[in-house]
This record gives structure tokens, sequence and C-alpha cells, in this order.
């Protein structure tokens, strides 16, 4: 009997691993991967679900003046806005980002409704508001978003009343994703505990599992044999639906293991903060709370003339600078000091998800910081890029093709890997007879 080499035994004992971490955490594997395949092209599909938010003709106009536009959607919302997106694209709407005022008549049923109502209430927003002691909107909470038709100065609608049976069910696919939809039982389900925080956790730790799986399995896709190396690169359709399904599974993994990975690593850092800062310290971009802030840019107020800057302007100084097509998204300053942040985003297929910023003096136009990615280090532009490698919008559409595969071939593992299994398991069972031969008796 030939002795096992060494290769052999960390073979096995990461089989092993690979075996058992993908059962303990397969269910919540194929949920996870499934909901993340629909929702690769998320934004897509709700798009096209409310065409009318989004597509528009110009019929020959002329944009109208984006103060003009804003005060139309300040009329609309009465509230503020605080941001807006005007698309390279001709034929699409123009987004603007709204903070509503607290009215007076909700703060007072507010305050006057009984507290158990109050945290209710606040569980279905999303969880906000949800505790006695807040009241009225969350600071936090995020601006609405406005279409508006640049030509007619019409509003198409907002974020937030959207009614659409497939942004519903986006929506649903995304709680399950990140919360396996414990975020929709009011009750806790142990005490102290969020339900959230619950669903996020055995998603963050059935990921952790999952990305262990993927470099174990990376390991032991290599054979005993080199030289039997390239049978793990193909699909033997004509064999038996046991070796069809064994290279379905070690076939189809080796060739989206690096994808996998990239969606494995990146996933816990939505459910877990250790995870989170552990990984930007890896990469070197951690900054610690109690680090004093960096020293914030400010508009000079002398230069600030009876005539203001207009957004026009504001578009032209960042067009000096960011001279190619894309999306232009500001945000203006919220006190006298503040400066207007500008975001230039790229158009295409291979378009980044990432943009270009500056900072803008909001009195004089002046430039006052440029940011390109492209010439960021290294380390930053990964940090920088995490969620769009998780999402896979890193190079747009592009990358979600590649991901949208991948992600659907992550969902196929667990059920080849459990009948790679369960088929091991009958093979163990049945054992071959042993002949005895009688010796005749002299």
């Amino acid at each position: 009997m030939k002795k096992e080499t060494a290769w052999a035994k960390i073979r096995k004992f990461l089989t092993d691993i690979h075996l058992w971490l993908g059962l303990g955490s397969g269910i919540i594997v194929l949920v996870v991967c499934l909901t993340g395949t629909i929702y690769v092209f998320n934004t897509e599909i709700r798009e096209a679900a409310t065409p009318e938010l989004f597509k528009i003709n110009p019929n020959g106009l002329e944009a109208k003046a984006p103060e003009e536009l804003i005060a139309v959607v300040e009329k609309s919302s009465e509230g503020k806005v605080v941001a807006m997106r005007m698309p390279a694209d001709q034929h699409r709407s123009w987004q603007f980002s709204v903070r509503k005022k607290e009215e007076k008549k909700e703060k007072s049923k507010e305050a006057a409704a009984p507290v158990d109502k109050q945290v209710k209430a606040g569980k279905k927003d999303g969880g906000q508001g949800g505790s006695a002691k807040a009241k009225g909107p969350a600071k936090s909470s995020r601006p609405v978003t406005y279409y508006v038709n640049p030509y007619t100065a019409e509003v198409l609608g907002n974020s937030g009343v959207i009614k659409s049976a497939t942004v519903d069910f986006m929506g649903y696919m995304f709680s399950l994703h990140r919360w396996l939809l414990l975020d929709k039982i009011e009750e806790p389900i142990f005490e102290g505990l969020e339900n959230r925080k619950l669903g996020s956790y055995i998603t963050g730790i059935a990921t952790i599992l999952f990305t262990v799986g993927v470099l174990t399995g990376m390991a032991i896709w290599f054979p005993k044999k080199i030289k039997s190396w390239k049978q793990g690169l193909k699909i033997k359709w004509s064999g038996s639906w046991k070796r069809t399904n064994h290279d379905l599974h070690n076939t189809l993994g080796f060739y989206s293991c690096i994808f996998l990975f990239l969606m494995g690593v990146t996933g816990p850092l939505f459910s877990f903060d250790w995870y989170r800062d552990g990984l930007r310290k890896t990469l070197g971009t951690y900054q610690s709370p109690d680090a004093p802030a960096a020293k914030a840019l400010v508009s000079d107020f002398g230069q600030a003339s009876s005539q203001k800057l207009s957004i026009a302007d504001y578009s032209a100084a960042a067009s000096q600078i960011l001279n190619y097509h894309g999306d232009l998204h500001l945000s203006f300053p919220a006190d006298s000091a503040a400066t207007v942040a500008v975001t230039k985003y790229k158009n295409g297929f291979f378009a980044p998800a990432a943009g270009d910023k500056l900072a803008l003096d909001q009195y004089s136009g002046k430039i006052l910081e440029i940011s390109k990615f492209s010439e960021m280090p290294f380390n930053e532009r990964v940090s920088g890029s995490l969620k769009a490698l998780h999402l896979g919008d890193v190079y747009g559409t592009f990358t979600k093709l590649i991901y949208f595969l991948a992600c659907l071939i992550a969902t196929s593992l667990p059920v080849t890997g459990t009948l790679i299994w369960l088929n091991k398991m009958k093979k163990k069972k049945k054992k071959p007879l042993v002949k005895l031969s009688v010796q005749p008796v002299v």
C-alpha cells in the first residue's frame, strides 16, 4: 500500500472543512445568492417598472434653468432641495434630493399619540423613530428624490410615493438578502436584539463561511495527480448525471471563484462593524472615531457679491477640470461657510461606479479641492470601491453581467454540493459483499 502524501492529507482536511461549512450554511447561502442574483440589476429593473419617472422627450425644447426647477420642486414638496443630479442623456429626467420640513400639525399629533403607538409607527417606517424618545422624522433619514422633466418643469413623481409591484418585490428581495425578512417582524425574536440586527448577523456569518468555502474549494480543485488538472476545466455532458453534477460544481466553481471571493469578502462589512474596521485596517484606510476630524473646507465670504453664482456657473467650473461626458451631481452648501460639492460620473458600458469629486467656493466658484478617482492610491481606490465590489457595478454593466452569472453559479453550488455529498453517502452504505471460500476438512 502506497503511503499517503502530505498534500493528500491536507487536501482531505480541506475537503472536510469545505463539506461541513457548505452543509452548515447551505440554505442561507442559497437564499442570499438567489436574491443577490436578482438584485444585481436592481436599478435597471426599477427603472423599467416605472419608466414614467426616468424617461422623457425633449421635443426640441431647451432645458430650463436649474434654479427655476428647484423653485418648482420646493413649492411642490414643501421642503428644501439639498442636492441635484443632471444626467448627460437628454432623454432622462433630472433628480432633486429634498429634505422635507417638519409640519406643526404632524408634531402636535405625534406628541398627543400614546407612546406604544409611536413605537409601532417607528417600526413600520423601517426602525426610524422607533422609540419613545424619538419624535418626528429622524435627522439621518434619507432625502426624498423628486423626478422632474427639465424641459417642461413638470414634477413626474417622487421616491416616497412610488407604487409598483415590481418596486415592492425588489424591496422584499433586498430585505431577504440582507435580513432574511426578519425586519418585517415587529416583535423582537430575542429580547434586547433588533430583528434586523439578528438577520444581519445570520447572513454575515453565513457569508464568512461561504468565503472560507470558496478558498477551500479553490485549493481542493487541484487534483491529486497534476496531470489530471485539465479535467477540472470542462464539464462531461456525456457522462452519468452524477458525473455531470460533480463537474458543474467543480468547473463552474473554478471559473467564478475570483468573483465569488470578492462578493464573499465584502459581504460581512454590511453586518459587522469589527469586520468593516478590520478590512479598512488591512487596506490602510481606517480612521479611528477618536481621531481629530480633518479641517473642513470653507468658502470665502469676502468673495460674496450682490450677484449670486448660478448652478450653471458651478457646472461650467467643474467641466473645465472634469472635461468628459457624464452625469453631474451637485450637493448644495448647508450654510454660509460650506462649499459646493460636485461629483461627476462617467457613462457607458464600462463606466466605473466611482466618480471624480470637486469642492467649489460657493461665492467665487473657485475650485478648492480636486479628487480624481484614477489618481488616488490603489488601497484608497479599493477601500472606496468595497460596496461596488459587492454589488458588481464597479465597472458598470460589464461587471454587472459577470456578477450576475457568477451569482447564478453561486446559487447552484449548495445544490450541486449537497448532491455530491448524498451520492458519496450512498456509496459508503453499499459495501461490497466478501465471498468466503470454504476449504474441505480432510
